[in-house]
């Protein structure tokens, strides 16, 4: 089921929707219209601090290519939750990056 969720992000309150946590370690907050939403257990930055390990990984990998790329763009999908912050979404059970290289081939050296 889905539910609101409300993180901070820069000091403002701004409101995700979420799965249902499966555990009951989150809090509820009332909005000013007496909704009531899941209190996010960490910022939104903190949440996506999680992000940049994996990045950072897979873009230093790329560069020790024997002939890295000009460009390099990844993408892959991240899942908010009020318990656990970001995760990366998968489907069928596995996690999926897609990963495209360019290479420029009119350098001059």
């Amino acid at each position: 089921m889905k539910q609101l969720a409300e993180f901070v992000v820069a000091g403002e309150i701004i409101l995700v929707e979420v799965d249902e946590p499966e555990s009951n370690v989150v809090e509820r907050a009332a909005l000013p219209s007496g909704q009531m939403v899941l209190k996010a257990q960490q910022s939104f930055e903190d949440a996506l601090d999680k992000v940049k390990p994996v990045a950072n990984a897979i873009i230093s990998k790329l560069k020790d290519l024997n002939n890295p790329a000009d460009e390099v763009e990844v993408k892959f999908g991240i899942k908010l939750t009020a318990d656990v912050g970001a995760i990366f979404t998968s489907i069928g059970g596995e996690v999926n990056y897609e990963i495209t290289l360019k290479w420029n081939n009119n350098k001059s050296n």
